[in-house]
């Protein structure tokens, strides 16, 4: 029986692609199955997806000095022989990495086992895990072009994306949140975490911006809506991303690639608040740049984010949003995975005669 294993966690940034890769591989492995983290957010969108899901300890380099960190090398190789044991059962054809703390033990396992490693990097730049696991992998698969040039065994395949995403209509989607109509809708974001900066700003400019708009306000796990209003509606979580972006007519996003890669590809005008270089490693700044560079979104620095800076650019954006579609869709984001399961598929063993 063929089996193709699942590995990545963290954020949705780092499952929500894998999900979207099986459309085009469900009958044609037989089996699919996810190792993730224990009590990762990952393993309730596997469970949501029915797919047999293995947790494994997990360990997550904390970038400001902490004790935690000492810890890291024991949790790693905990997992690892948790991740070694659960593919000695399986056995699967390949193992599909999309990066994050949790997919290092699982790829170093994989190789100890022989068994075939593609991973997939959505940065422009490449994460620390990807950079572990590329030498273990017959493949690293990029996002971006430019990214591809960085591995020896790198191939450009772009970022899968839900089908279900660009097939949502609008007037259900406007009615799930209770909106007319009447005005254009602002959706605010700030990843699967949230953003306290972004929430905080959002809610000082809210007198400026609802008389333009109504806003939907996804303000993530362990961060608080704004006071109710009229035309405020505010989520800590949307597990149906398709109804909030068929509803939206502008954006306000963090820049983490998938998420971008989502609004771009939705043709939605957007406006970009990247997470600073002192609360990451900077990849979000270079996505933003990247397609900021390329006329395709607005970009604020969070040093340089104030209720007015963040009316005015919703505002220049929504009133510019007919040029905005017209160089997004110059970008070319479509195919990628039928691409990435293409490759996935090439390392299906054959059946046993």
């Amino acid at each position: 029986m063929s089996t193709i294993v699942f590995t990545g966690g963290g954020t949705a940034g780092h499952v929500m692609p894998n999900l979207a890769l099986l459309p085009y591989l469900d009958g044609k492995f037989d089996n699919i199955v996810y190792i993730g983290s224990e009590g990762g957010m990952e393993e309730s969108l596997a469970d949501r997806n029915n797919l047999r899901y293995y947790p494994v300890k997990t360990a997550k380099l904390q970038r400001k000095f902490t004790l935690k960190n000492l810890k890291i090398p024991a949790d790693v190789f905990k997992g690892y022989r948790q991740a070694k044991k659960i593919l000695s059962e399986l056995k699967p054809d390949v193992v599909f990495s999309k990066g994050g703390y949790v997919a290092v033990p699982v790829a170093f396992a994989a190789k100890s086992l022989k068994i075939p490693v593609v991973t997939h990097e959505s940065d422009l730049s490449a994460g620390l895990a990807n950079k572990l696991i590329a030498p273990r992998a017959k493949k690293v698969l990029t996002a971006f072009p430019e990214t591809a040039k960085e591995f020896a065994n790198g191939e450009y395949a772009g970022l899968p994306l839900s089908d279900d995403l660009f097939d949502t209509d609008k007037k259900v989607a406007l009615a799930r949140y209770g909106f007319g109509g009447e005005k254009p809708v602002l959706l605010v974001l700030g990843g699967s975490q949230g953003s306290r900066a972004i929430n905080a700003c959002l809610e000082k400019a809210l007198p400026d911006l609802l008389p333009k708009f109504d806003i939907l306000h996804l303000y993530g796990r362990k961060n608080t809506a704004a006071a109710n209003r009229k035309g405020y509606v505010g989520l800590e979580f949307e597990s149906e991303m398709r109804y909030a972006y068929a509803a939206a007519d502008v954006a306000v996003s963090r820049a983490g690639a998938g998420t971008l890669f989502e609004l771009l590809s939705l043709k939605i005008p957007s406006v970009v608040i990247p997470l600073p270089k002192n609360a990451s490693r900077g990849d979000q700044i270079l996505n933003a740049e990247y397609f900021f560079a390329r006329g395709a979104l607005s970009l604020i620095y969070e040093h340089n984010l104030t209720p007015r800076s963040l009316e005015t650019a919703v505002s220049s954006v929504y009133a510019d949003r007919f040029n905005f579609r017209r160089r997004l869709a110059k970008l070319d984001l479509a195919g990628a995975g039928k691409r990435v399961a293409d490759v996935l598929l090439s390392y299906k063993k054959p059946p046993q005669a």
